[in-house]
């Protein structure tokens, strides 16, 4: 039997029919993380990481690592190989977009290629861990014999480069972690840049941003925004 209009909105003032409940907006789904490493290292790394991706719900199929020759040249080279790896887990996965966490010297060639590749409309969010994005005086040592190396001294022409104009250019999301007690990135004030949430990690080892849990966190937070 039906209820006429107006017992129908009596009841729904007294509260006897009750309504069904709204409908949940579904979660977000997470967006491709591509993984990139710092000097003679290798995607294995990443493995404390992206365990710690995936407890927070990013599945396997999302999670990528790129490997790449550290000594070859960031603009001549790595950024353009980086921008045909990019593609490829574009393809893969269906998805317009990437996100980026880079560590130490895989923060020059992705960020290039962020600033000067045309990623500025493909890269969401861009992560440096101990990135030398103003250089590091460290790289002296290995400067003579060694590209890579090269690019990350002060003022190289990489470095002059990525900091002329805008530091932060585009849609892109930016963000930066560093360490008082990083050994590697000489002076620690290299790592942060203007218009990126630059963030004090804590006094950790160089290597010890790949693992810690609230660095980890701090990433997965950001990515979020």
């Amino acid at each position: 039997m039906r209820l006429a209009p107006v017992a129908t909105a009596l009841a729904l003032l007294t509260g006897t029919i009750a309504l069904a409940p709204a409908a949940r907006a579904a979660a977000p789904t997470p967006i491709p993380v591509v993984f990139v490493h710092g000097r003679n290292a290798d995607p294995g790394v990443w493995g404390t990481m992206k365990d710690r991706f995936r407890q927070a719900g990013y599945p396997d199929g999302d999670l990528f690592a790129w490997g790449y020759d550290s000594s070859r040249s960031t603009n001549e080279v790595l950024a353009g190989q980086f921008a045909a790896y990019v593609d490829s887990v574009r393809a893969q996965t269906g998805s317009s977009q990437v996100d980026i966490v880079a560590h130490s010297q895989g923060s020059l060639p992705t960020r290039w290629y962020v600033k000067f590749g045309g990623g500025t409309q493909v890269v969401r969010h861009w992560v440096s861990l101990g990135g030398p994005n103003h250089g590091t005086s460290l790289a002296w040592a290995c400067a003579i014999w060694d590209q890579g190396c090269r690019d990350m001294t002060p003022n190289s022409y990489v470095e002059s480069r990525l900091a002329s104009g805008n530091e932060t250019p585009g849609p892109t999301k930016y963000a930066t972690f560093w360490s008082d007690c990083d050994g590697f990135i000489l002076p620690n004030s290299s790592v942060p840049l203007s218009g990126a949430v630059n963030t004090d990690a804590g006094c950790l080892a160089h290597n010890d941003l790949l693992t810690d849990a609230s660095t980890a966190q701090g990433v997965l937070n950001f990515l979020e925004r």
